[in-house]
């Protein structure tokens, strides 16, 4: 019985630390590392990746102008996050919110230098709106969406130059 209600003890005091690191914060961008990932500094330094969408790698046509965009809307101005999840990497995953208000991660998507990530974003409050855009950004050939056969990250890592490693049939998944 006292195992139980020390479990339940411990489980009670760590709820609210977990509600605590979902909750909003407003940081300054210190660094950009590419177009969907950013690092800010809190009381330490936290390393974000953007929730629910990605864009083109390194060597990529569209990678430095999406990095670029990036840069320009948030390096070195104060930025609201609201994380959602912590990636295999241990970066926090979340929505960053430009000054005034703007989610980064709709901006990108709108004009084409960033697609919704199918197998990531889960939560239909922010994806479902973000899948609108992408859809918008296609019709209308924004960004990376002009190329007339614009080809997925997960393929392109797999083709020969691509990303992946150098083994026949491409990148492990």
């Amino acid at each position: 019985m006292r195992v139980i209600l020390a479990v339940i003890l411990c489980l009670a005091a760590a709820t609210p630390m977990l509600a605590a690191d979902q909750t909003r914060f407003t940081a300054p961008v210190i660094f950009v590392s590419d177009g969907v990932t950013l690092t800010v500094l809190s009381k330490q330094q936290i390393k974000i990746r953007l929730y629910g969408i990605d864009c083109q790698e390194r060597g990529r046509e569209f990678w430095s102008r999406t990095k670029q965009v990036t840069s320009d809307a948030v390096l070195g101005k104060t930025v609201t996050v609201q994380p959602m999840d912590t990636d295999h990497d241990g970066r926090s995953v979340g929505v960053v919110f430009m000054p005034g208000g703007q989610s980064l991660n709709a901006h990108l998507v709108r004009d084409g230098l960033a697609w919704v990530d199918q197998k990531y974003c889960t939560r239909e409050d922010i994806c479902a709106p973000l899948r609108k855009l992408e859809t918008a950004a296609k019709l209308q050939k924004l960004g990376m969406w002009q190329d007339k056969t614009p080809v997925p990250q997960e393929d392109w890592m797999l083709l020969p130059g691509g990303g992946g490693p150098s083994i026949p049939g491409g990148a492990p998944r």
